[in-house]
């Protein structure tokens, strides 16, 4: 698996949710509404998610192993830092 294309998309200065992010895997396949979220121990991503009816929020998409999730989060915090860098420089 190769992510070919991060987009950051909103970024938020206040709150814990501080971006929302579209990845593109192989340049075949693209999951949308990756947040960036503000968490105690640091930022971290939670994949795309919708209510079901109990109430629960429930991944729409997601990695199957630790591996697969450590890399993508990786790559997007990246995206994700260098996109508010290109901001504070504005």
């Amino acid at each position: 698996m190769n992510i070919t294309d991060v987009r950051v998309r909103k970024i938020a200065k206040e709150g814990k949710m501080k971006a929302v992010v579209s990845v593109t895997i192989d340049d075949e396949f693209v999951v949308h509404d990756i947040k960036v979220i503000e968490g105690e121990k640091g930022l971290f991503i939670a994949m795309p998610s919708r209510k079901s009816t109990d109430g629960e929020y429930r991944d729409i998409a997601h990695p199957i192993n630790t591996a697969t999730r450590d890399k993508l989060q990786s790559i997007i915090l990246e995206a994700y830092a260098k996109a508010e860098d290109v901001l504070e420089d504005m």
